[in-house]
């Protein structure tokens, strides 16, 4: 049994969740979750992901019977799986088998004959204590072979994670990879006239559901970063217009001050373990890049230069960090080791660059470029090698990674009166761009870890 945290906007609950394979009466077709990652031989369907061009997978997706959650629980896993591009729901209108549960075997003709590579099949049923039961199966249509199976116990109020949970399940068994749907995304709201918006640190489920509001709009809150490790993220807060980064916990809602820095702070980023933060401080007209150690609030000058050094991010080894710096005339991308050492610039293209991210895969940095009058979101190897423009436009910038490095949000602001910022997400190739649905105009985006 695994204690999973509840992320609904009003409290946290408790909900427990078994990763066993459903083991129904049919037991020749179920298979333990823990060899979920073993690839049979009959599984014909797996996904490559590492190709450029993806032709995504017909999957049908059943809704799920017993109580009412059941149907919704299979929409959220539909709009998951869509969202990844990796995926294409079959239109429910086309099945021509009905009324299946996680206790059926599909008849697979059935489903061959209307294109469906993957089937998905589920049961919820409410249990004695009240607690939700949630079983899914997935199918390899044409081997006629079960894949994986699992069941799940939860809280009612639970549903929509469970579902993210499922999906995740699914992307895994089917591409070899880490899903990153069970996620939260932190943002700042921005509200009211474009002359005078206030703006909040909120935080909401990456597919836009579940928002609620971590601070009250009082003051202006900036570049909000999630932890590699915890529920907590840090942030910048002019508070009677003094420049302070916090620390807040998602889940207990403790906020502590990280420090008091003279001038102003920009741009504070988490190491990997989550046990230091990398910033930058102004002091004059400059700016230079720092660690603090969050367990002893000892900081470590890392730049010296008389230029606007910033937008540190670390490496997930934990080994270097990119930032980006002016030194040379125009903002460029720069890498250099933990400790400062070994300062080299890696782009080199036309055009000014800003807000480097290491992936979490460690292969890639996700960067904003302006351009001939455009803002452009992007990807390059972490030598600054074969960049690629993933989206363009009037202003795009603040990209953020996904857990599984697949996948970016960033926000990207409309012009004219009413105009403002938006969240969207955008998949490496480029053609898989979706908007992220806020309660207001919304910027900053930070994606969570996979929540434990």
């Amino acid at each position: 049994m695994k204690q999973l945290r509840h992320a609904m906007p009003i409290r946290l609950l408790n909900a427990f969740v078994t990763m066993k394979a459903v083991l129904l009466p049919l037991v020749a077709f179920a298979i333990l979750s823990s060899m979920a990652m073993v690839r049979p031989s009959y599984a014909l369907i797996e996904i490559d992901i590492t190709r450029g061009n993806i032709q995504p997978m017909p999957i049908a997706i059943t809704d799920f019977s017993g109580v009412g959650q059941g149907v919704e629980i299979s929409k959220v896993i539909e709009a998951d799986l869509q969202r990844s591009g990796l995926f294409a729901p079959i239109n429910r209108n086309s099945f021509l088998q009905k009324d299946l549960s996680s206790s059926t075997v599909p008849s697979f003709p059935n489903w061959t004959v209307i294109n469906a590579q993957a089937l998905v099949t589920g049961t919820v049923t409410r249990e004695a204590d009240g607690r939700l039961k949630a079983e899914f199966r997935l199918w390899d249509v044409y081997a006629g072979k079960q894949m994986t199976g699992q069941q799940f116990f939860t809280t009612p109020e639970n549903w929509r994670r469970v579902a993210h949970i499922i999906s995740d399940a699914i992307y895994e068994r089917l591409t070899g990879e880490k899903g990153y749907f069970d996620t939260r995304i932190v943002f700042v709201d921005e509200s009211g006239p474009k002359d005078g918006r206030v703006k909040r640190l909120a935080i909401m489920d990456q597919d836009g559901a579940n928002v609620r509001y971590l601070t009250d709009g009082r003051n202006l809150v900036l570049t909000p970063r999630f932890s590699p490790t915890k529920q907590e993220v840090t942030y910048m807060a002019l508070e009677d217009g003094e420049p302070r980064a916090y620390l807040l916990n998602i889940e207990s809602g403790r906020r502590s001050v990280v420090g008091q820095f003279p001038g102003m702070s920009f741009s504070s980023r988490f190491s990997p373990d989550g046990q230091s933060i990398a910033l930058s401080l102004q002091q004059g007209g400059d700016a230079n890049i720092y660690r603090m150690d969050l367990r002893n609030g000892k900081i470590t000058r890392l730049t010296n230069s008389a230029s606007i050094d910033t937008s540190p991010s670390f490496s997930p080894d934990g080994r270097q960090i990119t930032f980006e710096s002016d030194r040379g005339g125009r903002q460029q991308i720069y890498v250099m080791g933990v400790d400062g050492s070994n300062v080299q610039r890696i782009s080199f293209g036309e055009g000014s660059y800003s807000t480097p991210v290491w992936s979490p895969r460690g292969d890639l940095i996700a960067f904003t470029k302006r351009y001939k009058g455009e803002f452009q979101i992007g990807v390059m190897k972490t030598d600054g090698s074969r960049e690629r423009i993933l989206v363009s436009g009037f202003h795009n910038e603040g990209p953020t990674w996904a857990p599984n490095g697949r996948v970016l949000m960033f926000f990207s602001e409309s012009q004219g009166p009413n105009g403002g910022p938006k969240l969207y997400s955008i998949d490496l190739t480029g053609r898989n761009k979706y908007m992220v649905p806020t309660p207001a105009f919304a910027s900053d985006p930070a994606w969570s870890p996979l929540i434990d």
